[in-house]
């Protein structure tokens, strides 16, 4: 599910704190995500997650005061709780999930880069059994189509939350995640890595955290 657009993300805007900084912000997700600081929606990928082939990459700005807490909301594209995509077709798979980011402050010199110093939370697993791409009648829950899934917690975006048991994010390569669409448009930090939970295939819903102090 991917889109070969690099569109300007939306951004709230907010009333910013009286010491506040401007920070230039480049993101590329496959497929989807939301950007937060502390607890508040700063940009939103512009193309549906439903939209087939939905890469991109998203350039936006936020105001924020140090420290402050980034919250990635990171999804990859999945029909149901399967975990699979194009369901019946001959194409029916596992998906893959992946994303990267920097942030640049009003200088321009790279505040925040994506790496295995962010702290990740996978909310959605799925299948638990790969060889549930290859059945005939997929159906969440059953057999090998088992899946994990849980809410996300409450104030994990935030800076009194207790992530000391998240995992750190886990780190792929660019011929891991493969990106295109946008990737290529932006001129990217030799430090800012792909992240994603523990699996690109299994792992459907990633919440990943960093404090900028």
């Amino acid at each position: 599910m991917r889109a070969m657009t690099t569109a300007l993300a939306s951004v709230l805007v907010t009333s910013a704190p009286l010491w506040a900084e401007t920070y230039a912000a480049d993101v590329w997700a496959d497929n989807w995500f939301e950007m937060r600081v502390n607890g508040e929606q700063v940009a939103e990928d512009s193309v549906s997650i439903t939209t087939e082939r939905s890469f991109n990459a998203e350039s936006f700005s936020f105001e924020a005061e140090k420290p402050f807490v980034i919250g990635l909301v990171a999804k990859d594209f999945k029909e149901n709780d399967t975990g699979l995509e194009y369901i019946g077709t001959r194409r029916q798979q596992m998906g893959d999930g992946g994303v990267i980011l920097q942030i640049r402050n009003a200088a321009g010199e790279t505040v925040v880069v994506s790496d295995d110093t962010w702290q990740c939370q996978v909310i959605h697993t799925a299948p638990l059994d790969k060889s549930c791409e290859d059945e005939s009648d997929p159906v969440a829950g059953e057999g090998a189509c088992g899946f994990e899934a849980s809410d996300e917690p409450d104030g994990w975006d935030l800076a009194d939350y207790d992530a000391s048991d998240w995992a750190q994010a886990t780190i792929y390569t660019a011929q891991d995640v493969d990106p295109k669409f946008g990737y290529d448009d932006i001129t990217w930090n030799a430090d800012a890595k792909f992240i994603w939970g523990p699996d690109l295939e299994q792992s459907n819903t990633v919440l990943c955290r960093l404090t900028v102090d």
